[in-house]
């Protein structure tokens, strides 16, 4: 337990770290990081200039991370994220020459404003983390991870992703407009000058990464959270409103993902409000319901909801 309580001050101290560059956004910087420490792709969906870029970098300063980012546009190649081969002429060789993915934190910028044939590219990075050039095979480094941010669907030049890359992003999120209050602080705090400016500073490095996911794979999961799961996701393949069900990936993500929000609770076991307090963001983009277009987010995101009152919640007492 001391290694946790250590970890989870390091965490903690990762989370201020964020913060200083992204203000008012606490839940969605929770749930980035969640994903991060249980090794997730992240999948950002809003509208420009609510500051996703910025949190993306600013979770790889404070992590030690490096960082590379891809503005996808439709003449983006699937050669500039995987990589490629060139002939040396003085070695008479061909010589591979690394892609944008040879990093930590891959921040896939407006990922659905580039062509089919680029993001399928992400496919085998997101899932396997390796690439494929010429027949050969070079793993990325660790840890790794997407952080892809997309305008909502609709949007000038914009085109769905389709369904297999959505089941490979752990969570989708969204930050929504500031409040008010916290739009008046980003405007005292930033200037037109010092716009590129990140405040997060370093507080991990490699080695602290690879312990906390340590910590958070031995969390323990009751058989009644697992069956509780089930049943969640098992309901999502027999609703009238629900065209294709969660997959078996997305019972997995949402384990993890329960794991690390009992982590940063400070406890060793989850709950099912853990469960609750992820279902949405963890399943809803998994799901393709009978509404077109992006009103079909909203009924996606419903639909979870109404599962979850559905379906009996465990009775477990806290340990």
């Amino acid at each position: 337990m001391n290694d946790n309580n250590y970890y989870l001050k390091k965490s903690k101290a990762v989370l201020r770290e964020v913060r200083k560059s992204v203000i008012g956004k606490d839940d969605v910087i929770c749930k980035v990081y969640m994903a991060i420490i249980v090794g997730g792709h992240v999948l950002l969906d809003d509208i420009p200039g609510v500051g996703k870029t910025t949190m993306a970098h600013a979770f790889a300063n404070a992590l030690g991370l490096k960082c590379n980012r891809v503005q996808f546009t439709p003449d983006v190649m699937p050669s500039d994220i995987t990589g490629f081969s060139m002939y040396n002429r003085q070695t008479g060789k061909f010589e591979f020459k690394q892609g944008a993915a040879m990093c930590n934190l891959l921040l896939a910028d407006e990922i659905n404003r580039t062509s089919p044939k680029t993001q399928s590219a992400l496919l085998q990075i997101m899932e396997e983390y390796r690439v494929t050039v010429d027949g050969e095979t070079y793993d990325l480094p660790e840890p790794f991870m997407v952080i892809a941010t997309q305008n909502p669907i609709g949007s000038i030049g914009t085109q769905k992703l389709p369904e297999s890359q959505m089941d490979r992003f752990m969570v989708k999120l969204s930050m929504g407009y500031p409040s008010v209050e916290d739009e008046i602080t980003i405007m005292k705090s930033r200037s037109e000058n010092d716009k590129r400016k990140i405040l997060s500073e370093c507080v991990l490095d490699n080695g602290d990464i690879q312990a906390i996911k340590e910590v958070v794979s031995d969390i323990y999961v009751d058989d009644s959270i697992y069956e509780y799961v089930a049943n969640i996701v098992d309901k999502t393949r027999h609703r009238e409103n629900i065209i294709q069900g969660v997959s078996p990936r997305g019972s997995i993500s949402i384990i993890s993902m329960a794991k690390a929000e009992a982590f940063l609770r400070g406890n060793e076991y989850v709950l099912p409000s853990d469960i609750k307090n992820i279902a949405v963001e963890t399943l809803a983009h998994r799901l393709i319901t009978n509404v077109a277009g992006a009103a079909g987010n909203e009924a996606a995101k419903k639909e979870i909801t109404d599962i979850l009152r559905m379906i009996p919640v465990p009775k477990m007492q806290e340990k």
